[in-house]
């Protein structure tokens, strides 16, 4: 049975669809990348799964029991977590701070214990360690990115949803935040990415889909999806390209 399945989900926005019966799934364990381009509706399908938003038809299915509907807090509870595009910290609290609540979807937790968590997370993201009482307004793109994914894997996720981590950062940061994917893959924490780096996303991934309109138009492995035309065209720039991700999955 998926740890995930999303069942023909119908998502509108008024009187906008913005999905129409997406159907996807995951196995525990798996990385499953989420390409499209801007208005797909990617963002609108991790809304969905963490409750943020409720769909008009179908239903999001976790661990064998429906989760639609629920409050984004109950989610959590059931073991997924949401890192939002844009990270989200509070300015004013500092990296540590910021990285502890993402523990508190899990009720009382001694306040030694967090403190080894967090320190765990600062071994995992390293590049943030000098920085763990620095306010959250004073750290850079690429360290707030590793903040807010340290504070989504403290809440002990089965999936986590990852949405645009590469957004607006350098390429050596870029490469820094996907080592860090992979490590979390190899602990084995199910992951559902949205990307627009195409190339980085399909480098972790097991499996992808593609989002167009709201709709999903294809399916498969890495190799598999960039073999299709129209995708190494429309994501990764050419048949060069594509033999680089193909020759990396």
């Amino acid at each position: 049975m998926p740890l995930l399945s999303l069942e023909g989900l119908v998502v509108r926005y008024g009187e906008i669809e913005a999905l129409h019966g997406v159907s996807l799934s995951l196995d525990e364990g798996e990385v499953v990348t989420l390409l499209g381009s801007n208005g797909a509706g990617k963002s609108t399908t991790l809304r969905t799964i963490s409750g943020l938003l409720k769909p008009s038809a179908g239903r999001v299915v976790f661990d064998g029991q429906t989760v639609s509907g629920l409050a984004p807090e109950a989610i959590v509870r059931r073991g997924i977590a949401h890192v939002p595009e844009g990270r989200r910290l509070f300015p004013g609290l500092t990296a540590r701070e910021n990285i502890v609540l993402g523990a508190a979807s899990r009720g009382r937790v001694d306040s030694a214990q967090l403190r080894r968590e967090a320190d765990e997370m600062f071994g995992l993201f390293p590049d943030i360690q000098p920085f763990a009482d620095a306010l959250g307004w004073t750290l850079s793109g690429g360290q707030q990115q590793m903040v807010a994914v340290a504070r989504g894997l403290m809440a002990k996720p089965r999936l986590l949803l990852l949405d645009e981590p590469s957004l607006g950062l350098a390429p050596v940061i870029v490469q820094k935040v996907f080592a860090i994917l992979a490590e979390i893959r190899r602990r084995g924490t199910t992951v559902l990415l949205v990307e627009q780096n195409a190339r980085m996303a399909l480098s972790v991934a097991d499996r992808g889909y593609v989002l167009e309109t709201g709709r999903l138009v294809l399916e498969g492995r890495p190799k598999e999806l960039w073999a299709n035309d129209e995708v190494r065209e429309a994501y990764l720039g050419g048949r060069k390209a594509a033999a680089e991700v193909a020759g990396s999955s």
